[in-house]
């Protein structure tokens, strides 16, 4: 797999004051696992089954865990593990909640500068419920995550090596002024884009996405993009890869992820790893891998490192707890084994 040189800082320029700013959502999720949860087979359920329980009942839980979380949070605790000078762009309310994720990104040493604080309405928050296999269904209020405010960004003042950013709300126009802000900076961009910036449709996503370096979805959504059943990924690869500059990050859940670059297609098996919580496992690969190929330069070390990452995660509770405290090893690194795609699988 050959490498992809970066962009440098041009001889003469100023040094960025960040490696990476990431931007999207900053929640706090509460875990829940019962075994007193029912299942019920449906096979129109993304898991194949739905949990169960009796209303007006008192359920014993097993276990209670009260996390931050989001990937614009999730996101910059990978990178600064990797010694990467980090910061976040969210918004959070002026609540207890707020508080906590404020306090704990600087804990992290991440800078809390670009937060911006919603007087209106309340942090963001989720309550994951958990089954044995790791499995889950999360309800959630996205609160001052959906409100982010593109007028309440120094766009003029922020200097970065890189942008990655999650989802946003699906203000378009939020997302037009930081490409705008990356192209005057020469800064980098990855996108992993959410349910309301997808939901846009390709005909409006893919001049942004045109702009951007790379592209990180999982294979359904994937192939919601691209108007093609899940199982189709050739023709998915072929509608929707060749757009972002440098490559598309496919995950594809228990079965691995693929990479596409505008030469070939490469895919990494899963880790064996007993999951306890997938949450988070998504933002993990794709944190991994930006900050892999940052640090390298190399497109196959940053999928190995967002390999690690994600399968780090989904074996603790909540989407931080797992993350790579430290660079891989080259022991560690080659448990990752990378070959050419085959895309009919």
């Amino acid at each position: 797999m050959s490498d992809i040189v970066m962009k440098g800082t041009p001889k003469g320029t100023k040094r960025p004051t960040f490696d990476i700013i990431t931007v999207g959502a900053a929640t706090v999720d509460t875990f829940v696992r019962s075994k007193k949860f029912d299942y019920e087979r449906d096979a129109k359920a993304p898991e194949g089954f739905d949990a169960v329980f009796p209303m007006g009942s008192k359920i014993a839980l097993d276990d209670l865990a009260v996390r931050t979380g989001g990937g614009a949070t999730n996101a910059a605790v990978t990178f600064r593990h990797m010694g990467l000078k980090t910061a976040t762009v969210c918004r959070v309310g002026t609540d207890v909640f707020g508080d906590l994720i404020f306090n704990e990104l600087n804990s992290h040493g991440i800078a809390t500068d670009y937060i911006q604080r919603d007087k209106t309405h309340g942090t963001a928050q989720s309550v994951v419920l958990l089954s044995g296999s790791g499995a889950r269904s999360i309800l959630t209020y996205r609160g001052a995550s959906a409100h982010l405010d593109k007028r309440a960004t120094p766009w003029s003042r922020i200097s970065t090596r890189w942008f990655y950013v999650t989802s946003f709300g699906g203000d378009l126009g939020f997302f037009s002024l930081l490409l705008d802000c990356a192209e005057r900076i020469g800064a980098s961009v990855a996108w992993n884009p959410g349910g309301h910036e997808l939901a846009k449709g390709i005909e409006k996503l893919a001049p942004l996405i045109r702009r951007i370096d790379i592209l990180d979805v999982n294979r359904e959504e994937a192939a919601a993009l691209a108007d093609e059943p899940p199982r189709h990924l050739k023709q998915i690869i072929e509608k929707i890869g060749n757009l972002p500059k440098i490559g598309l990050l496919l995950s594809d859940g228990p079965k691995g992820a693929y990479l596409h670059t505008r030469c070939c297609t490469w895919y990494a098996p899963p880790l064996p790893a007993k999951p306890l919580n997938t949450t988070g496992a998504g933002d993990a690969l794709g944190s991994g891998f930006v900050a892999g190929f940052i640090k390298t330069c190399d497109l196959s070390i940053g999928l190995k490192f967002g390999m690690l990452n994600a399968t780090n995660v989904i074996t603790h509770m909540g989407a931080k707890a797992g993350l790579l405290t430290s660079l891989p090893n080259e022991r560690e690194l080659k448990r990752v084994v990378i070959r050419p795609a085959r895309l009919h699988e």
